[in-house]
């Protein structure tokens, strides 16, 4: 099993910026891909970034060109980076963690919260 440990969500005005850390436990947290998913009151939860082993990213079209995934893996924590912030950012925040045969198995985070006023 994976520990995952989100922090830096907050209230912020439209246009300015937070960084979310997720912190994970052990070597399986390090070796996969770790996403950053989110959801909004009454909505779904969407992929927001993912992150493979290797360091390549992908991202929802609504975030490109503002939110930038990142990882370290020597202190096995994924960072987003969010710039230029909307109010329809507005969000719980949650890191995932796949790994196993098909990426079969995963762990959430408890989620941060990120409110974008205008």
């Amino acid at each position: 099993q994976v520990q995952l440990v989100e922090s830096g969500g907050g209230s912020v005005q439209a246009g300015e910026s937070l960084r979310l850390s997720c912190a994970g436990s052990g070597s399986t947290f390090r070796t996969s891909a770790i996403g950053w998913y989110r959801q909004a009151p009454g909505e779904q939860r969407e992929l927001v970034a993912k992150i493979g082993s290797v360091g390549t990213t992908n991202y929802v079209d609504s975030v490109k060109g503002r939110f930038t995934i990142s990882r370290d893996t020597a202190k096995s924590t994924v960072y987003l980076q969010m710039n230029r912030l909307k109010p329809e950012d507005t969000a719980v925040y949650y890191c995932n963690c796949q790994w196993g045969p098909s990426d079969g198995m995963q762990s959430w985070g408890k989620g941060t919260l990120v409110t974008v006023s205008s």
